[in-house]
């Protein structure tokens, strides 16, 4: 009677083990693991991402620039040079950072909207510009909305990290995702 409880048992646990292994193997999580370049490219150069719109944050330049790199390093074989010889060589620029009213309450403003755009570009040095990605230019924009009720720096302090990483996380994956 006993051994009978221990196979029922024993059983039980393993079809338990099995549904939760058949279970977690139809999971995708989804990543951007998907970054294609070619073995033949083995160095970049990243120029200063620098803002030329109308409207200029100071932390916002530096703070792209240094985590588009740092996201170069870590996810990428890549090696960073200085020298214009680079296989590939990445420019951009801050174009647009415009702050508008995005919604109304009671005839008045309830949310703004900064929309921050960037202007990249990528030079393919390769001599067979059939290997890697293609040159290109390309604007990415996104839009960011805070309460009408904060000042845009106020807004500025709490949303550059937002910024930073949500528009270095997209010009990568422009570089080499090819979305």
């Amino acid at each position: 009677m006993n051994r009978q409880k221990n196979l029922v048992s024993f059983i039980r646990i393993s079809i338990s083990l099995v549904s939760i292994s058949l279970a977690l193997s139809g999971c995708k999580i989804y990543s951007f693991k998907d970054v294609s370049i070619p073995p033949q490219v083995k160095t970049i150069r990243v120029g200063f991402v620098e803002n030329r719109a109308r409207y200029v944050d100071p932390q916002l330049s530096p703070q792209l620039t240094d985590q588009f790199k740092q996201k170069i390093n870590n996810q990428t074989k890549l090696t960073q040079v200085l020298s214009d010889n680079a296989d590939y060589d990445v420019t951009a620029y801050v174009s647009e950072y415009n702050v508008s009213t995005a919604g109304v309450s009671s005839q008045a403003a309830s949310i703004d909207r900064l929309t921050v755009t960037i202007h990249l570009a990528l030079k393919n040095r390769l001599s067979d510009q059939k290997l890697g990605t293609p040159d290109f230019e390309t604007d990415i924009s996104r839009n960011f909305d805070f309460p009408a009720t904060q000042s845009v720096s106020d807004a500025e302090a709490s949303l550059t990290p937002q910024i930073v990483s949500q528009m270095t996380d997209d010009m990568f994956n422009r570089l080499f995702s090819n979305w």
